[in-house]
């Protein structure tokens, strides 16, 4: 076989390099032979060669001065150009070749190397002189600024907190929003929260503008501290989430947002479970999104979501899995998704299977990574079960919550080890949501969104032993503070993300999420397994409202509805015998159904008549749509009582009693029809917070009624 490798036969030479001081003597002096042989040769008039070298001189001594080199430097330049020209001349007179002439050229050439030499080593050391100068003046500059820093809050922190400290060091912030001052405390004891507790006082003495803070926080020692002074207010802008969406680990930490000095803010869930508290208005569903953002960016995390309040929190990281067309193949941002007290009770359930069976199925791999935790990877993802409102689900009285309370809890206590953590969220810092022992001590990783609302936003309970918190500090939506084991509680402002920017990141971490290792998908069961089944996310196509009754069911309704496959369990209405035209739509459905059919053993109803021994029973299991015409019945009972409410309106709570006997449908499901019929338009809203009533648009004021 041929050796194709191709072999070096001498040195490389870098033709585009400068000349040295050896090269750069050598090319002068062979050129300067060259020159003078073939002067002497061709009967050249020697003054043109004295006249070329004069011009040399000149130009290279214009050029040295506008580059502003030392005067060694330029005489050396100036000299060789003369000297050179000066032996060609004599040698093109006497002749080049005579040992006398080549003696004096090597001896030219070896004095201008060493020249040159010694005049660039002295540029190199003129140049680094003038760069420490420039340094030292810079130095001189930013430790008078600093020095003027520190001897004002020395003044400041004795004239408002009692104490004198000794500044080791001020760091101005990169991003330029403020600096840190490093301080020793006075001798006797003194801790650092003699000056945290003043943070208010402080701010107001410095003029500080609204937004920012001076924060103390422990030093480098119990006799050292850290003032964290911000001068700008960043909180107050909007800042959009991030558009790289690089992947992410759980173990790497994710970001939920940015300090005041510009650095994110990067979470650690491994071992920590979290609670975010924010009211009405002040960005908790957005900072949701945020969390549900960095999830779907992970490798190593599979997300569940549990939000009563009609899945609100989830569809959007849903919706584009169902409605992807044009060939496109989107696995949803988020891996399960519960709307009603049943399927979060069927989630809860298998992630208490899934800890157990871990517990067992693992013990070999634990024990070959010597750690009581298992190992968690895309291999075996971590499952981060994100409950909206779910501190609200522990303080419920009613029978079904506390069925979900007592889930929620025995997984937060039993599957930390096993990798499956819980994210709650409130509405409130109150002592109903945070008097729960399990959620303060497994809870450390804790957001609070204030917006300025001062009801219900307890910082002390929410961040015991943080000091000089006030809800005042961060009074703009999305702002607010956070607190975890590695950084104390400080001020932070939450990411926007818009729908838009949702369905990019569905997109783009489409191929990224992991799937559930078989050891959990077994022990989670069919509950996990047909998560994505027609019948349980039927209510995911129910986007329009129920038509009004007429007493018969509508045999022209539609046999299909947006967003998603035509299953015969969701339509409202069976179809016609005969269909003269079959559109591509539903032919994908009904190929669809033919797949159902021959994948999954025929089921027959609950509470029905079973079929004689022997005899095959065929269909689908029509449960769905039995449970799809329940709820619209539901549906159009709440709108009639909404619109018999008359022009005083009506509340969800209300509603939700006037159905109780008949249809038995939860407070939680109508919040979701009457923010849903909010948007459409058929409902309109007004008051907030405990005062919310809905009107019917016919009933709204300056609005004609229809006959």
């Amino acid at each position: 076989m041929a050796n194709n490798t191709a072999h070096s036969t001498g040195p490389v030479w870098d033709w585009a390099a400068g000349h040295g001081p050896v090269t750069g003597a050598l090319s002068a002096t062979t050129g300067a032979l060259a020159l003078a042989a073939t002067g002497a040769a061709t009967g050249m008039p020697p003054a043109w060669v004295l006249a070329a070298g004069t011009a040399g001189a000149i130009g290279h001594t214009v050029t040295s001065l506008r580059d502003r080199l030392a005067a060694r430097t330029i005489t050396m330049r100036a000299a060789s150009w003369l000297l050179g020209a000066g032996w060609t001349t004599w040698a093109m007179t006497t002749g080049p070749f005579t040992w006398t002439a080549l003696g004096s050229l090597a001896t030219l050439g070896i004095g201008i190397s060493a020249s040159a030499r010694s005049t660039l080593l002295h540029e190199e050391a003129r140049e680094l002189e003038a760069i420490a100068a420039a340094e030292r003046q810079v130095s001189r500059e930013l430790s008078a600024e600093r020095r003027a820093i520190a001897a004002e809050w020395v003044d400041r922190i004795q004239r408002v907190c009692g104490l004198t400290i000794r500044v080791l060091a001020v760091e101005m912030w990169p991003t330029g929003t403020g600096f840190t001052i490093d301080a020793e405390l006075p001798a006797g004891g003194t801790t650092y929260d003699r000056i945290a507790r003043e943070s208010a006082r402080l701010s107001a003495d410095a003029r500080l503008p609204h937004g920012c803070t001076a924060t103390a926080t422990a030093g480098i020692d119990q006799g050292r501290v850290l003032i964290d002074v911000t001068t700008v207010n960043v909180l107050a802008e909007e800042v959009t989430y991030p558009t790289d969406y690089a992947p992410l680990s759980l173990l790497t930490g994710i970001p939920w947002g940015l300090r005041t000095d510009g650095r994110q803010v990067p979470v650690y869930l491994r071992e920590q479970c979290a609670l975010v508290v924010g009211p009405t208005g002040s960005g908790k569903t957005n900072m949701v999104h945020t969390i549900l953002a960095g999830f779907a960016r992970t490798t190593d995390v599979l997300t569940w979501v549990i939000d009563l309040n009609a899945g609100s929190a989830g569809l959007p990281w849903v919706r584009p899995a169902l409605t992807s067309h044009g060939g496109e193949v989107l696995r949803p941002g988020v891996d399960w998704l519960a709307s009603t007290h049943e399927e979060a009770a069927l989630m809860l359930d298998a992630a208490v299977r899934i800890a157990k069976h871990r517990k067992m199925a693992y013990q070999d791999l634990m024990a070959k990574a010597n750690t009581d935790l298992l190992p968690i990877s895309a291999q075996i993802p971590q499952i981060e079960i994100v409950i909206d409102e779910g501190a609200e689900i522990l303080t419920a009285m009613d029978r079904p919550s506390k069925v979900l309370a007592a889930k929620i809890l025995e997984v937060i206590r039993i599957a930390r080890a096993m990798g499956i953590r819980t994210v709650l969220t409130a509405l409130g810092a109150t002592g109903s949501v945070l008097g729960n022992l399990m959620i303060r001590r497994e809870g450390k990783v804790r957001v609070a969104l204030t917006g300025g609302e001062t009801e219900g936003m307890d910082l002390g309970k929410q961040f015991p032993g943080s000091r000089g918190l006030r809800v005042d500090q961060a009074p703009y939506k999305g702002s607010g503070f956070i607190g975890t084991p590695e950084s104390p509680a400080g001020l932070f402002k939450s990411w926007r993300i818009l729908p838009n920017q949702i369905r990019d990141i569905v997109a783009a971490t489409s191929d990224r999420h992991p799937t559930l290792d078989t050891v959990s998908a077994k022990a989670a069961g069919p509950d996990y397994a047909r998560r994505w089944d027609s019948a349980r996310t039927a209510w995911i196509h129910d986007h329009t409202p129920d038509p009004e009754p007429t007493g018969e069911p509508d045999a022209a309704a539609p046999a299909s509805r947006a967003g998603g496959l035509n299953l015969s369990a969701h339509r409202t209405t069976a179809e016609p015998p005969t269909t003269p035209a079959v559109s591509e739509e539903d032919a994908l459905a009904r190929k669809f159904r033919e797949q159902i059919d021959a994948q999954f053993a025929t089921t027959p109803e609950p509470h029905t008549p079973t079929a004689p021994e022997g005899e095959q029973v065929s269909g689908l299991n029509l449960s769905a749509f039995r449970n799809g015409q329940n709820e619209g019945a539901a549906r159009q009972a709440a709108l009639d009582v909404l619109l018999a409410a008359g022009v005083e309106g009506t509340g969800a709570s209300a509603i939700a009693r006037a159905l109780t006997n008949e249809h038995g449908t939860s407070r939680q499901t109508v919040v979701g029809w009457l923010k849903e019929w909010a948007e459409q338009g058929i409902a309109i809203r007004i008051g907030t917070g405990t005062k919310t009533r809905y009107i019917h648009h016919r009933h709204a004021p300056d609005t004609p009624t229809e006959g």
